[in-house]
């Protein structure tokens, strides 16, 4: 290789890129200094834009604008130190013809490897090759010597030796039974997966083609979000206030304050219990059995933040809701939620509801985004260890089952105006310790693929805790969880997706009983199924 080409996607919204802006250019600097090193000349395929305040693609638009000036065989490195829209450069890359390497900073302060992940899993799904590196500063051996590799063969790979496929592994006869039964009644009965507005974000990797998610027994409803900005309008003040109170006798503690611009308030809460009902009666409406709000793009210039709604929907026990005749809809029963309506996450969750339920387990499931993590050498769980602890963090869909203490252990804080202009609160909290199921569904190879994996949450001291949220996103909830088998490294160089899943068992007994069901589930619909690290 001679010459290389730097392109960074962006955000959507101004805000986001103006702010995240000089975290990536210091990114881009030692990815420049880490090609230079190797004696090859290295060019931004795209400048900053003095007006805009950044130097990111941020559309579409701009983005094939960008790869019509980039030769075709060029090697291109896509480089993310934030959360970046994919679609903006995905028609480039999907037609791009010379070797494709995307690279993140291992930093939690934007998130730039959940903006990776994302890229790497819509270039799967697109088939599309292409390698990926990820580094602290750019300098460790790891990220040099992938890099030289790249630069002079095309590609790097990594060892996937964690990786077991599902015929390879003895999977547990009463275990594959009912896995196999719950998978055999969705296909009998079928479902309906309720999208409110597809595609969130440009997340490619997120939308299930329709004949692979039918073949499975699932069928989507397309619903939009201004039926339910619409349907928010038909809810009194007093049902959503009744929502708001039965928060507030459950113990939730909201961080309510008087700004609108920069603080949650009263107002902001009301709306989010209006969206929440709303939610509810329309997913009543049209049957369905999951349902997933996009949010992020449309309904932020309208309403609050959906991601206190999406947490109570995933809650088996939350406020109740009722038709017009009076009758409680869904009583007794969670609503599973996919946040950033990612179908994948609201397959998997639909299917751990159940299998859960059959198994006797807690039900409660969400996706996290898969944010950043280090070592961790210390007290955890009344015992010392010294372990890679991930750090998983989403604004919207955590159960409130999830935290330590439930309702009680929860507060809403206001997102971010950053993201979020019109506010709305989160369910903020730590998540409980205990033995966790991960997953993911991802499409590659033109086929539904299911990764799945053990992991334990742990706690860690409240300054630790603190810490994180601070390089992170404070007003989100967390999960502090060690995977079983699988070092970091590993875990990134095989996930294909910025998101992740997880549901709680009784203990580990339990989760292995659980894991090997659910990919016996996933094996009857018809997916490539694999373990991930500790069998």
């Amino acid at each position: 290789m001679t010459t290389v080409y730097l392109v960074a996607s962006g955000d959507l919204r101004l805000s986001a890129n103006q702010m995240c802006w000089p975290a990536q250019e210091a990114m881009e600097q030692k990815v420049f200094d880490a090609v230079r090193r190797e004696g090859v000349t290295i060019k931004r395929a795209h400048p900053y834009d003095p007006l805009a305040k950044h130097g990111f693609i941020d559309s579409q638009k701009y983005g094939m604008e960008v790869f019509s000036r980039i030769p075709t065989q060029a090697p291109v490195i896509v480089a993310e130190a934030v959360w970046q829209y994919t679609h903006h450069v995905l028609p480039g890359l999907m037609t791009h013809q010379g070797p494709i390497l995307t690279t993140a900073n291992w930093s939690g302060q934007w998130p730039g490897l959940v903006g990776m992940l994302n890229l790497n899993g819509s270039l799967t799904k697109a088939g599309q090759k292409f390698s990926t590196l990820w580094s602290e500063d750019f300098t460790d051996d790891f990220f040099v010597k992938g890099l030289r590799t790249w630069l002079s063969k095309g590609k790097v790979t990594h060892k996937l030796t964690h990786v077991h496929p599902y015929d390879s592994v003895d999977v547990p006869a009463s275990s594959a039974r009912t896995g196999q039964r719950v998978a055999s009644e969705l296909h009998k009965n079928k479902a309906i997966m309720g999208i409110f507005d597809e595609g969130c974000m440009g997340m490619y990797n997120a939308i299930i083609p329709d004949e692979l998610l039918a073949a499975t027994g699932v069928f989507k409803e397309r619903l939009s979000q201004s039926a339910l900005y619409a349907k928010m309008s038909t809810v009194s003040e007093s049902e959503a206030r009744g929502v708001y109170e039965w928060l507030l006798a459950k113990g939730m503690k909201f961080n309510i304050g008087s700004d609108e611009a920069n603080d949650l308030t009263e107002a902001q809460v009301i709306q989010q219990c209006k969206m929440y009902i709303a939610a509810v009666r329309i997913a009543d409406q049209f049957g369905c059995a999951t349902v997933g709000i996009q949010y992020q793009q449309g309904l932020k210039d309208l309403v609050p933040a959906s991601d206190l709604v999406e947490g109570l929907l995933n809650n088996v026990d939350r406020p109740p809701v009722y038709d017009e005749s009076g009758s409680e809809l869904f009583a007794g029963e969670a609503i599973p939620h996919f946040n950033e309506v990612d179908e994948c996450a609201g397959l998997d969750g639909l299917v751990t509801y159940r299998l859960w339920k059959k198994l006797g387990f807690a039900p409660e499931n969400t996706l996290h985004d898969v944010r950043w993590g280090r070592q961790y050498k210390g007290p955890s769980n009344s015992r010392m260890i010294d372990d890679f602890v991930w750090l998983y963090e989403i604004s919207g869909a955590v159960p409130p089952a999830h935290l330590i203490d439930g309702y009680a252990g929860a507060v809403s804080e206001r997102q971010a105006s950053m993201y979020f202009p019109l506010g709305g609160g989160t369910i903020k909290g730590v998540s409980k310790p205990g033995w966790v199921v991960w997953s993911r569904v991802f499409v590659a190879g033109g086929r539904l693929n299911f990764d799945t994996g053990l992991a334990e949450s742990v706690v860690l001291p409240r300054e630790e805790t603190e810490e994180r949220w601070k390089l992170t996103t404070p007003q989100w909830p967390v999960m502090h969880a060690v995977l079983q088998g699988i070092t970091r490294d590993q875990f990134m160089a095989r996930h294909q997706a910025n998101h992740i899943q997880v549901a709680y068992a009784p203990n580990k007994t339990g989760a292995r009983r659980a894991m090997f069901a659910k990919a016996a589930a996933m094996k009857e619909m018809g997916m490539n199924v694999s373990f991930c690290g500790e069998i």
